[in-house]
């Protein structure tokens, strides 16, 4: 079983605040906002995994959020 499948209804781990959607790569101001808080459903190292603004869940570098 592919646990990323089950994020969506996984208990929240912790919110966080969107400091930027500075990119220097990708577009992330279309599923994104600054100064809104976001459900974090799972965390590695460099990522965090979050409720964004699609309503699906999608991968972020640490960076943007405080």
């Amino acid at each position: 079983m592919m646990i990323h499948n089950e994020w969506l209804e996984r208990e929240t781990i912790k919110t966080v605040t969107c400091k930027h959607t500075d990119a220097a790569k990708f577009l992330v101001s279309n599923v994104l906002t600054v100064g809104k808080e976001y459900e974090v459903k799972n965390e590695t190292e460099e990522f965090i995994f979050v409720v964004d603004n699609t309503g699906k869940i999608g991968g972020f570098y640490k960076t943007y959020f405080e």
